[in-house]
């Protein structure tokens, strides 16, 4: 399947959003890409291969009404992506599940409005499955996050809301286009902006000293790359449906630092002393007190446990192969030297 038509990108230049633009022109679409600013903005856009014969860029806001009705008319396909990424905000109802909810509701209504839609494919999260590690259990698409709020884990609650109104939207208006959302874990991966993203910024607070200590913490990891490439397989899949959750590997926050030690990174400040016992739990739980209210939080609900899930659905159905976590991590670090994130390694 090759649509004539263009596809819109909301969120074009965000960290996900530019690689699935990028994935688009490979692949011969035309592109049409919301930002926030006028285009002249993002050249890091406007400079990607068949970028100057296929992608036109749009401004619009999540909160306007009406905003994304021009980027979607005449798309047989909408990629929504747009969505605030914060942990500790002063307002989670306006900073955070304002955005997320309203802009979720409103590229609905635009794709309403559009007529020729056919299908919508939402970039979820893996926070809108649960919003802590669980053992024992083993998660899939089946799952949804019930426990996060404005006073638990925002973030999390934000993405699970979005998605929740994306397919009570579905539901109740019964529209001719249908929905397909991709659930990501951590994302890192070579930027196309000089932007830091979230995740890329977690693993530079790792070599800056930032985390004294190997905690027991993990999590599941999946390359920028992958995450693009995934809603392009969803959108051009004719029985793609449903959710997929979206995750390389599961990984420990000591195999971390030991890739980076072993990879010609030992220089950067990593953490030296492994609390991941059950005494260093503790007590990670009880500093976490000494953090930022969500970042507390977050190290309390996530702190000696363990998070599983399972992919088999998106690996099956999307026929999607990840690249190794090792890789990804190392593209990731270099590319943050080469944008100034981080300083270059030091010589032996």
């Amino acid at each position: 399947m090759k649509s004539n038509s263009p596809v819109c990108v909301t969120g074009a230049s965000g960290f996900i959003g530019a690689h699935i633009v990028r994935e688009l022109l490979e692949r011969g679409y035309r592109v049409r890409g919301t930002v926030r600013k006028s285009p002249e903005h993002y050249p890091f856009l406007l400079d990607l291969p068949g970028a100057k014969e296929r992608l036109e860029l749009y401004r619009a806001d999540l909160l306007q009404a009406g905003a994304y009705d021009k980027a979607a008319s005449g798309c047989e396909y909408v990629i929504h992506t747009a969505s605030p990424y914060q942990i500790n905000v002063k307002n989670p109802q306006q900073d955070l599940v304002d955005p997320a909810v309203i802009g979720t509701e409103t590229v609905l209504e635009s794709c309403m409005k559009a007529n020729k839609v056919k299908r919508l494919i939402l970039t979820s999260s893996i926070a809108a499955i649960t919003d802590q590690p669980e053992s024992h259990k083993i998660f899939t698409e089946k799952d949804w996050n019930i426990m996060s709020s404005l006073d638990r884990q925002p973030y999390q609650y934000s993405k699970t809301l979005a998605e929740r109104e994306a397919w009570d939207f579905i539901m109740a208006r019964r529209p001719r286009f249908d929905l397909v959302a991709i659930n990501p874990a951590m994302v890192i991966g070579p930027s196309l902006s000089p932007l830091l993203n979230t995740t890329n910024q977690m693993i530079r607070d790792i070599m800056s000293g930032v985390y004294p200590c190997i905690m027991d913490l993990n999590w599941g990891f999946v390359d920028v790359r992958d995450v693009a490439k995934a809603h392009v397989l969803a959108m051009e899949n004719d029985s793609a449906s449903g959710r997929y959750l979206c995750s390389a590997e599961t990984i420990h926050l000591r195999r971390i630092v030991a890739i980076l030690k072993s990879s010609g990174f030992q220089r950067y400040a990593l953490p030296k002393i492994d609390l991941s016992g059950i005494a260093g739990t503790l007590l990670m739980k009880l500093l976490s007190f000494t953090q930022p209210k969500d970042t507390g939080k977050y190290i309390r609900l996530n702190v000696g446990r363990s998070m599983h899930y399972d992919t088999s659905k998106i690996k099956q159905e999307l026929s999607i192969s990840f690249r190794p976590f090792k890789e990804s991590l190392i593209e990731t670090v270099r590319d943050m030297v080469t944008w100034g994130h981080l300083p270059p390694p030091k010589e032996n």
